[in-house]
């Protein structure tokens, strides 16, 4: 077995300077959503004057978002991509060493290193002194990095599948319901369909909040996850504070209705919910059929909701807007079909926990050597 080193980042990974590439109003309309751009705060859906070739490890300057960690602080853009000046980009020296820099920013803790007092930033001359300890030997780093590769192998075929089942959840709601809906199905209000209700907040939450008690779903627990069902959420609230909100159980369906609104999402846990969610105490339909529902209809309540600052989707909106009601026959025909879909998404998305869970707690392990992996020692020509 090899010896455990120090190494820089700056050791490992080279950095890369953005190369403006100017563009005509008419070639940035032809280049629009051909190639995806990377901000500061993830993927975004329109492009940039800077484009990159190949596969980059992508980490944000942004220090605000590095002690939140609402969304990916590092990750790996391949291919031909955009990004914008909020981003490091850096390209590791070694290929096996992309996955490893990934996997180990995503589980540090990076407030240390971080400059300025009114806006923190993650700057390049702190970020290249940055130490990790790896094992002298390349073959045993690649034996690490194999190792993770093949865990986010299969994390990343899951969720393949499910984005492919949902699409075919989607599509059949769209055909059964939309396209071929009956011209004898009654145009009702959701209010007289489904009872909607707020959820609470004692004030000032920050006298509730601690490290552990009842589950406290917020928005950015649930705005870039990519699945219909909420396993984790980070923050708690003290049982004080129970008489002031509302406590869901697991199984339950929300709908965002403020900041990001008209979200909807399947609860795993019990949890406490705001005010800025909806619950549907009494339902004509299943969690299945509101699901789908609710994606469908999004780009309309969002047009409905109003905001100086945030789009607010308020109750009286999602009571009085009006559906296409079908006979029951046709509900119950499709839940036999859609559940089955719904079930394996579950299977899928509590195997993708299993899996994350195993992956982030090897990482120490395999970086500090307390894990070892076994490995063939490459020969010398």
């Amino acid at each position: 077995m090899s010896e455990w080193q120090e190494f820089l980042i700056e050791d490992l990974a080279e950095f890369c300077n953005a190369k403006r590439v100017p563009l005509s109003s008419m070639q940035r309309q032809q280049l629009q959503g051909s190639y995806p751009y990377y901000g500061a705060s993830g993927i975004v859906d329109y492009i940039n004057d800077y484009i990159f070739e190949g596969s980059h490890i992508l980490i944000s300057e942004d220090g605000e978002n590095l002690k939140s960690r609402n969304t990916p602080i590092a990750f790996e853009a391949s291919g031909k991509f955009w990004v914008n000046n909020h981003a490091h980009i850096l390209k590791a020296k070694e290929p096996h060493l992309t996955k490893i820099l990934i996997h180990y920013f995503a589980q540090l803790d990076l407030t240390p290193y971080l400059t300025g007092a009114v806006q923190p930033k993650l700057n390049k001359a702190t970020l290249s002194k940055i130490p990790l300890y790896l094992p002298s030997s390349t073959a045993e780093q690649k034996a690490i990095a194999s190792v993770l590769s093949s865990l986010d192998d299969k994390i990343d075929l899951l969720h393949r599948q499910n984005k492919t089942l949902e699409a075919m959840a989607e599509t059949l709601f769209r055909q059964w319901f939309i396209e071929e809906a009956k011209e004898d199905w009654e145009d009702k209000q959701l209010g007289t369909l489904l009872t909607v209700k707020r959820g609470g907040s004692p004030r000032p939450i920050q006298d509730y909040l601690s490290d552990s008690g009842y589950c406290w779903l917020k928005i950015s627990d649930v705005t870039s996850l990519n699945s219909p069902f909420v396993f984790n959420i980070k923050e708690h609230i003290k049982e004080e504070g129970l008489s002031k909100t509302t406590l869901l159980q697991a199984g339950k369906l929300v709908l965002s209705n403020s900041a990001t609104p008209a979200i909807p999402k399947i609860l795993m846990v019990d949890t406490c919910i705001h005010d800025g969610w909806l619950h549907f105490p009494v339902s004509t339909y299943s969690n299945e059929y509101l699901y789908l529902l609710f994606n469908h209809i999004r780009p309309e309540l969002l047009q409905l909701g109003n905001g100086s600052i945030f789009t607010n989707l308020k109750t009286d909106i999602l009571k009085e807007y009006v559906v296409k009601h079908p006979d029951e026959a046709s509900l119950l025909k499709f839940q036999t079909v859609i559940e089955p879909i719904f079930t394996k998404l579950l299977e899928n998305a509590k195997q993708i926990q299993t899996l994350e869970k195993l992956r982030d707690m090897l990482l120490p392990k395999l970086m500090s050597g307390e894990v070892r992996v076994q490995y063939q020692t490459e020969e010398v020509a």
